[in-house]
């Protein structure tokens, strides 16, 4: 399937009845094996690419050059598309997010982020017309290539949980081009519902990140489109490690190895068998 037909899949996704669930794979053995689960689409994640390097989560954390890599093996690896968190577009102006959305597409990818956090400590959020210009440009980088734009607006995630704000600039990003918007941390399900009902572009909705966790029914009755589940899933498998090491070291006992995933199955996935 080329990247066309990929770009169109993804676009169908977002415009059927009910939500899907876009889990977020790490590298391209994990992609793998979620796509060989059954789920329709992929996303990035720059929390599990960053534990995985051995680094802390965070704005610049990780370079462009860096995550686009990552995002290329994980799209080369699986035949479902495969949008990448691309955090604030790595560029102070809005000229560098359009070249790291056209990179996006260089990279394989059928989807792309874009949010409104800065890295700035003193001003975590870009301002109104800032943030606007950069989902714009955003979209400019993505016309002509078969990407798909996701704008965020991060004001829950950076201390300012504000819900009249973060609609008014999710209402903006939509005007500005956006394909789907994205408010991660909302408090609870009015809020989500009253995101849904205030834009008219399809709303992803991330799960796993921190309570409260709601199903994927409860969210699809709200009018969600798209569900994600960030860096939960690299999160549970060093947990898994965790708690390996942990019977190692205290019991001394090597039940863990009961719960791992054989190694032929893995085999299987990794040859496209699985």
């Amino acid at each position: 399937m080329d990247r066309a037909e990929k770009h169109e899949r993804f676009k169908a996704l977002h415009a059927g009845a009910g939500a899907f669930v876009m889990p977020n794979p790490w590298d391209a053995g994990t992609a793998r094996l979620l796509a060989s689960m059954g789920f329709a689409a992929l996303a990035t994640t720059s929390a599990g690419l960053a534990f995985g390097l051995g680094r802390c989560d965070g704005q610049g954390a990780l370079s462009r050059d860096e995550v686009l890599e990552n995002a290329r093996r994980i799209a080369g690896a699986v035949e479902v598309p495969v949008s990448a968190d691309l955090e604030n577009g790595y560029g102070a102006t809005p000229e560098a997010v359009e070249e790291t959305m056209r990179l996006a597409a260089e990279a394989g990818l059928v989807g792309a982020s874009v949010e409104d956090a800065s890295g700035d400590a003193a001003r975590p959020i870009y301002d109104f017309e800032e943030a606007v210009a950069r989902v714009r440009a955003a979209v400019d980088g993505a016309k002509g290539r078969h990407l798909m734009i996701t704008a965020r607006a991060e004001n829950y995630l950076w201390g300012h949980p504000d819900l009249d704000d973060t609609i008014r600039r999710l209402q903006a990003f939509g005007e500005a081009g956006a394909d789907v918007l994205y408010a991660p941390g909302l408090p609870d399900l009015q809020a989500i519902a009253t995101v849904v009902r205030a834009v008219d572009k399809p709303v992803n909705v991330v799960m796993g990140l921190r309570p409260p966790f709601y199903s994927v029914a409860e969210l699809a009755a709200v009018g969600v489109r798209r569900i994600s589940v960030g860096g939960s899933f690299a999160r549970a498998a060093f947990g898994a490690v965790r708690d390996a090491a942990e019977e190692v070291l205290g019991a001394g006992t090597f039940g863990y190895s009961e719960r791992a995933m054989p190694g032929a199955e893995i085999a299987a996935v990794m040859k496209g068998d699985g």
